[in-house]
C-alpha cells in the first residue's frame, strides 16, 4: 500500500516526492486547486468548501459546522482505508495560525493509532513520533527543533545533532529542544515515553524508513 497524500488549502510550493501508483491522493477544500495545478485526478475530494467557494463535482460536502477540519476529515478517509503513512500539503504555510496548530494535533491524533503523517511546507517538513525514533542519513544539513507535545516526554535521546541528549525529559512548558542543527552525521531523535513535535528543514527530505 502506498501513502495518502493529501492536499489542503494553504499554500504550497510544489511536491517533495513524485506521487507513486499505489498512492491516494485527497483534495480536501481548497486544495483542490493545488490537484488541478498539478495536473492530479484526486481519488477523493471532500470538504465543507468554505475555501473553496463552490462545491466540485462528486464531492463529498461536510457542513461547515462540524468538528472536524477538513484536513481531519481527509485523514480519518485514509485511516478508514487502511493507510500508514499521510502527507500533507497546503498544511504548513497559510494565514489562520489556528489551522496550523489544528494540523499539528491531527498529527498526533495520527501518531495516536500507529501511523505516520507529514506537514510538508515551503521551507519545512514536521511530524510527531510518539513512543518511538526518527532517523535521518548521513548529509543532513540545517536547524531541526524537538517539542514536547502534551505531558512529558520522558527518555528523549538526541543522537548525531550538534546539541546530544541522552535519556532526556522535555515538558511543555520550556522550549529546550528548538533550533538544533544537523551536523552531516547520521542523526537519530527517540522518544520512550510521550510525543515529540519535530519539525526540519525541508532540503532534508523524509526520514529514514
Amino acid at each position: 500500500m502506498g501513502n495518502c497524500i493529501i492536499f489542503c488549502a494553504a499554500g504550497f510550493d510544489g511536491l517533495a516526492e513524485e506521487i507513486q501508483p499505489g498512492d491516494f491522493v485527497i483534495a480536501a477544500d481548497g486544495g483542490l486547486i493545488h490537484t488541478k495545478k498539478l495536473g492530479i485526478t484526486p481519488n477523493a475530494i471532500l470538504g465543507d468548501f468554505d475555501s473553496l467557494g463552490f462545491v466540485p463535482e462528486g464531492a463529498n460536502v461536510f457542513p461547515v459546522e462540524k468538528d472536524d477540519t477538513d484536513a481531519m476529515l481527509a485523514a480519518r478517509r485514509g485511516l478508514q482505508l487502511g493507510y500508514k503513512d499521510f502527507r500533507f500539503y497546503g498544511s504548513l504555510d497559510g494565514p489562520r495560525l489556528d489551522h496550523t496548530v489544528a494540523n499539528f494535533q491531527t498529527l498526533q491524533f495520527l501518531a495516536d493509532r500507529g501511523r505516520k503523517g507529514y506537514l510538508i511546507g515551503k521551507d519545512c517538513i514536521v511530524t510527531v513520533v510518539k513512543d518511538g525514533s526518527l532517523a535521518f542519513p548521513a548529509g543532513c544539513k540545517g536547524t531541526v527543533s524537538v517539542f514536547c507535545l502534551g505531558p512529558d516526554a520522558k527518555g528523549v535521546t538526541l543522537r548525531g545533532l550538534y546539541y546530544p541528549l541522552e535519556e532526556g525529559t522535555l515538558t511543555a512548558g520550556f522550549p529546550l529542544g528548538v533550533s538544533n542543527h544537523f551536523t552531516g552525521e547520521a542523526a537519530q531523535i527517540t522518544v520512550t515515553d510521550g510525543s515529540l513535535l519535530v519539525m526540519w528543514d525541508r532540503k532534508n527530505g523524509f526520514p529514514e524508513r
